[in-house]
């Protein structure tokens, strides 16, 4: 666990996927990545998208 200083309040955040302040509310500024925009998505846009790569796999399959 590592110690993070909030850029507004200055007080330390020690929770390492806080996006935001627990003291004052504003945002952290953090780097988010791949993976933590995908953490932090909603279920129904992976669903589909996971749903449309395997249709449109399948139709590339058959059409070669």
């Amino acid at each position: 666990m590592s110690e993070y200083i909030c850029p507004h309040c200055g007080n330390p955040i020690y929770d390492d996927d806080a996006l935001l302040c627990m003291y004052c509310g504003e945002s952290l500024k953090r780097d988010v990545g791949v993976f933590g925009k995908i953490k932090y998505t909603k279920p129904k846009i992976i669903i589909m998208t996971v749903v449309g790569l395997i249709v449109l796999s399948f139709v590339l399959l058959v059409i070669f």
